[in-house]
Parts: structure tokens; sequence; C-alpha cells
């Protein structure tokens, strides 16, 4: 077996990486090529291609996401919570372009709400997870999941819903720069859709194989119920104090 030694530590390498400090065991001299192929479009790309891959796994099968990140496969995926401020941070530069260039009547129409969603939406997004994880812990206790994995599973739920948001601004915008008729608004109601029914969907992929029908189906409308109570009465108390 061939081994040589790591150039961050020292220590004997036989494989792949140092198994002391995790460094690459091929590191070699900086060139010109190595710089562009490996530090500049390699990186570009890893970052890229785990980033939309994460995407595209929490909207094609968010529960087998969130179940696979919990049993330990997370090499593939985002940090959860980095991504979760990300689409935040692009859901709220999406809000902004629609009411810089939406008509001011369409604006002026749900200023009040929007002033209100505007100041209070991170709270309002975020107590997602709390809520969705409690309820969840309680309705699906016998997988023995813990109250922190409940969370995970209510996190990519979250991101789904935001990704959801997001689609729903792009939709928007190209509505004002572009309008079809009737054609928008056709999109916007699917996007609404799928945004009430994401939760489920969620639930329902990670759950499928481990309940009957029937039983993740009560399962999945109760915590519906219980999550609109919860979520309305949020609103209602966080709205008075507005």
């Amino acid at each position: 077996m061939n081994t040589k030694s790591c150039l961050n530590c020292g220590h004997s390498i036989s494989d792949e990486f140092c198994p002391h400090c995790g460094q690459k065991a091929d590191t070699a001299r900086i060139t010109p090529y190595s710089l562009i192929k490996n530090d500049i479009l390699g990186s570009i790309w890893h970052v890229e291609a785990k980033f939309f891959q994460t995407l595209k796994d929490i909207i094609i099968r968010p529960g087998k996401t969130a179940m696979d990140y919990i049993s330990g496969k997370r090499i593939r995926y985002n940090n959860f919570i980095s991504l979760l401020l990300i689409l935040f941070g692009f859901n709220v530069l999406g809000l902004h372009f629609y009411e810089k260039f939406a008509p001011q009547e369409d604006v002026a129409e749900f200023s009040d709400l929007r002033a209100f969603f505007s100041k209070y939406s991170k709270t309002i997004l975020f107590i997602i997870i709390p809520v969705l994880g409690i309820n969840a812990y309680f309705l699906f206790k016998r997988l023995k999941l813990n109250i922190a994995e409940h969370f995970i599973i209510a996190t990519v739920s979250l991101l789904g819903i935001l990704i959801i948001f997001l689609l729903d601004d792009i939709v928007s915008l190209i509505g004002l720069w572009k309008p079809v008729s009737g054609i928008f608004n056709i999109i916007d109601k699917i996007i609404f859709g799928l945004f009430i029914l994401f939760p489920a969907i969620t639930y329902w992929n990670a759950f499928k194989n481990l309940y009957s029908k029937s039983g993740l189906l009560w399962r999945v409308s109760v915590l519906y119920v219980l999550m609109g109570i919860e979520s309305f009465t949020i609103i209602i108390i966080l709205y008075k104090i507005f």
C-alpha cells in the first residue's frame, strides 16, 4: 500500500483524505490551471450543485429528504438552517421588487396587511417549525423520533413553503412585466394550493411506508386542524399587538 505524508499535518495518508485533519491527499502546488479548474470552477460548481440538488429534493421528495437527513445521509445536502435563511432573504427581495414595480393601487389595496406581515413575517414563518414539530411529535409518537428530529421534518416543510413563495414571487413579477390574460392567475392558484398542501405532502412522503393510509390520513388531518388553530391564534395576538 502506497502511503505519503499529509502536507497539512504530516500524518501518513493511504486514502483520498487525511484521517487526521481531513485534507485531500492530492493537494499539490497551485498552478494557473489548477487554480481555475479546482479552486474557482470546482468550488462554484460544488456549492451550486449541492444547493440546487437540495432544493430539488425538498420539492420532489420532502419527507424522504428529511428522513435521509435524520438517518445520517447529510453530505449531499446544504445545511437546512442556512438554507432557511438564504430562502427567506430571497423571499424578502422578491417581495421588495414586486412592491417596487407593481401598480400603486395594487400595493395600496393591501398596504396594512403587507405592513403587518412584513413586520412579523419572520415570527410567523419560523413559528411553523415548533408548531409542526411539537404537534407531529405527539401524533407520530409510535415512530420514536425525538423532538429535534421532528423539528428537522418541520424545517424541510418550511423550506418547501419558502421555495413555493419564491416561485410565486417570480410568477407575479413576470405577470407584471408581460401580462397574459388568465394564465398567471391560474399558475398563482396552483402555487397557492401547493403552499397549503406542502406540509401534508412532506409528512405523507416521510411516513407513507410506516403507517396505513387511513392512519396517516387522520393524523395529517388532525395536524392541519391543530396547526390552523394555533397559527390563527398567534397571528391574532400579533395583529392585536401591531
